[in-house]
């Protein structure tokens, strides 16, 4: 599976138009995209033209990079000389807000955590807000014990000397970047991220680490699918047990199955649970995470319309069942 919406050598990606770079990310995006965002690419690709110009012949550079844990995606993920670069853009900005700060080092931390061949390597977090002041920028490198420097603050005349210092004073054995594309994302989402990631439209596997594996979890959620389809065909109805050791997925099921059948405008699925601290977090959480995806869409969406997958309490307890 291509984690990234566009990737290139760097030579490929210098030389092509950037009319087809952007093609192919809007090809690929998940989403409807509009005109703010085409804007965004096509500064951040002309940007990263110039700056990546002496570079060429190295490198390889990633576009809409897919963070499955965080159900998010890197603007532009950039390996050079031995050293993994982690882009955010804020394109038209002029403050480096503290939110985007810890966005992009999140996004590192996240990467040097979960992706498994990402563990040995030195990552580098740079938040590009294109407008801001000289001054606001931050040059200064303080590299941390677990290989991720504190995030550069760059505006869009000062990245071209950041990236040059990190491969100056940041030297890197150079290693393969084939197999460290390859390498497996696996994660440990907790309940409120998996629920957040389900909903922004990825799949159980790609977020998924537990006992039973991503394609054993594949395999229950298809099997509990078919029964779901068999009892529509013939209108019947159906009571499904899954079992497993703690941390085998069983959450993550019930969630994948019950974000696929929330549709648009229909209620097909109620996720329940007795644990009632959860049913108000996960609400809470997937209200504020939908109303923030569609204002950076510029749509804007109040939390009680924001979403149709529900979740609610179950109580058991009249039932004689308790839960953990």
């Amino acid at each position: 599976m291509d984690r990234a919406d566009y990737s290139a050598s760097l030579s490929e990606f210098l030389t092509s138009l950037p009319d087809s770079i952007i093609g192919r990310l809007t090809q690929r995006s998940r989403f409807p995209v509009e005109n703010a965002q085409v804007r965004a690419w096509a500064e951040q690709v002309a940007l990263l033209k110039d700056v990546l110009r002496p570079y060429a012949g190295e490198g390889r550079i990633y576009f809409e990079y897919a963070v499955p844990r965080l159900g998010k995606r890197i603007d532009t993920v950039l390996v050079l000389r031995g050293l993994v670069f982690v882009i955010e853009f804020k394109v038209g900005e002029r403050r480096f807000a503290r939110y985007a700060c810890d966005q992009v080092w999140d996004y590192a931390l996240d990467l040097k955590n979960f992706h498994e061949t990402s563990h040995d390597k030195v990552l580098v977090p740079v938040l590009v807000v294109t407008e801001a002041p000289p001054t606001a920028a931050s040059p200064r490198v303080r590299k941390a014990r677990d290989g991720v420097v504190e995030p550069l603050l760059c505006n869009k005349h000062t990245l071209a000397p950041a990236i040059e210092n990190m491969l100056t004073t940041q030297a890197a054995t150079p290693w393969d970047v084939d197999a460290w594309e390859a390498g497996r994302y696996r994660p440990t989402p907790t309940i409120v991220e998996a629920a957040m990631a389900l909903y922004a439209g990825h799949g159980v596997a790609e977020i998924a680490r537990s006992d039973a594996g991503a394609k054993n979890l594949g395999q229950t959620t298809q099997a509990v699918e078919s029964i779901i389809a068999e009892c529509r065909a013939r209108q019947k109805k159906a009571i499904c047990f899954v079992t497993g050791v703690p941390g085998a997925g069983k959450t993550l099921v019930g969630l994948n199955i019950a974000t696929r059948h929330a549709d648009a405008g229909e209620l097909h699925s109620v996720f329940l649970s007795g644990n009632g601290p959860l049913v108000r977090v996960l609400q809470e959480a997937l209200a504020r995470d939908q109303v923030q995806r569609e204002r950076q869409r510029g749509r804007s969406v109040t939390k009680s319309a924001s979403f149709q997958f529900r979740v609610g309490k179950l109580d058991l307890s009249r039932y004689g069942i308790g839960y953990d």
